[in-house]
């Protein structure tokens, strides 16, 4: 893989805690302006401006984009981002109850996005990745990381470790969901045998930020397209990622909630379920492995067991694959997931309490409790150039916007 280390904007000193947001992705409007309240400097105002604007402003309107491109020049302006004086590249470790990842925060190739040596899984939707790409292209700047993944490698691992422990770290907090981040700033000089270990992983995998990595190249291709001049150093041509060793990472379940029981009653709804599976009724709110699930329906807790086929596809091998195409489908009716609006997806980082609340609420009829996809289901599916269903991980922690930001010239 091409890898490269860059002069960042950083948050300015002791700034880091007030400035950096969660993903864009993960919040609503309403959600962002009660999260960006009344910090100045919290960099939702740059990825989700419209937070500042009319509660009537469409999103993807043209004033959103301004806003947020006049609001990032402020940042900058004002000390919030400042850029660093030479290219380096961070060391970026979250830990979240106990459990430590850490990653590599620097600049990836467009070509090794393009030429699938940087794999994707997921599907993206053209509003979304739209937005993402007129914002890149407002700012000429990657505002949040593109989570990627790879294979364990030794030498990386022995940087990464020895760096850690003898360096004092740039940044260091805790947010306000309790997860710690520490950042340790490596200047190029001093990073070459860490981009040379880089450079030897031939493959990346996206393990969130589809819609992040797809804008990343849709404006590199558009800026490469339109300069007769391109002669492959400029910056549009690098996005911005954080690289983490696949051992390091954990999946949390995405599970799922459905309006109605497609014509069923309850009775009959278990009935099919007992026809055709293992069922019971055991109160259990979380499955204990693979081929299961738990099932909440009118006040109980119900474990369903099936013995997966064996299929040659690793899509057709997903619980999430088997749920939808013998219960959600044929039973509940939901034919396409991805927009059917009888179906609700919900992050494993909320519990089975938020299944609970959406039955016990009379708005939701049922609800199921999945087994986490691991991540070597996702590189075997990304692998063979396969899309998994919708929904299919949920990773935490979630990376910081902010902390880094790559500007494309």
């Amino acid at each position: 893989m091409r890898v490269k280390a860059f002069p960042a904007l950083v948050p300015g000193p002791g700034l880091a805690a007030p400035l950096a947001s969660v993903p864009y992705d993960v919040i609503n409007t309403e959600e962002a302006r009660a999260l960006a309240g009344d910090n100045p400097r919290s960099f939702l105002r740059v990825e989700r401006a419209e937070l500042e604007l009319p509660a009537e402003t469409d999103p993807y309107s043209a004033e959103v984009y301004a806003h947020a491109k006049a609001n990032f020049e402020k940042f900058q302006r004002e000390g919030f981002l400042v850029r660093e004086s030479e290219p380096c590249v961070y060391l970026y470790r979250q830990v979240m109850d106990g459990r430590a990842q850490t990653g590599i925060a620097l600049a990836c190739h467009i070509e090794d996005y393009e030429n699938d040596l940087i794999r994707k899984h997921e599907k993206t939707r053209k509003v979304k990745e739209d937005d993402r790409t007129r914002l890149t292209d407002v700012l000429s700047a990657n505002t949040g990381p593109v989570f990627l993944t790879y294979k364990d490698a030794a030498a990386i691992d022995a940087f990464v470790v020895g760096w850690s422990a003898e360096h004092e770290s740039t940044i260091d907090f805790i947010d306000d969901v309790g997860v710690g981040h520490t950042v340790w700033r490596v200047a190029e000089s001093e990073a070459q045998p860490l981009l040379a270990a880089l450079g030897e992983v031939p493959l990346s995998y996206v393990a969130d930020g589809h819609h992040r990595s797809a804008s990343a190249a849709r404006v590199g291709k558009e800026r490469r397209e339109a300069n007769p001049d391109h002669d492959g150093s400029e910056d549009y041509n690098w996005f911005l990622a954080v690289m983490f060793p696949a051992s390091q990472l954990k999946i949390l379940p995405y599970n799922r909630v459905v309006k109605d029981l497609n014509g069923l009653s309850a009775a009959g709804f278990l009935k099919q379920l007992v026809d055709q599976f293992r069922l019971d009724s055991n109160g259990r709110k979380v499955p204990e492995g693979s081929e299961s699930v738990c099932v909440y329906l009118e006040g109980q807790w119900h474990t369903l067991q099936w013995a997966m086929p064996d299929a040659a596809n690793p899509v057709d091998r997903l619980d999430v694959s088997f749920l939808q195409d013998h219960i959600l489908g044929p039973l509940l009716g939901i034919g396409d997931p991805r927009t059917d609006e009888r179906i609700d997806f919900i992050g494993g980082i909320r519990g089975t309490a938020e299944l609970e609340k959406r039955v016990d609420s009379g708005d939701w009829a049922v609800a199921f409790s999945m087994y986490p996809t691991t991540v070597q289901q996702l590189i075997d599916i990304a692998d063979v150039g396969e899309i998994m269903p919708p929904k299919s991980t949920w990773f935490e922690p979630k990376l910081r916007s902010g902390l880094f930001v790559y500007t494309l010239g």
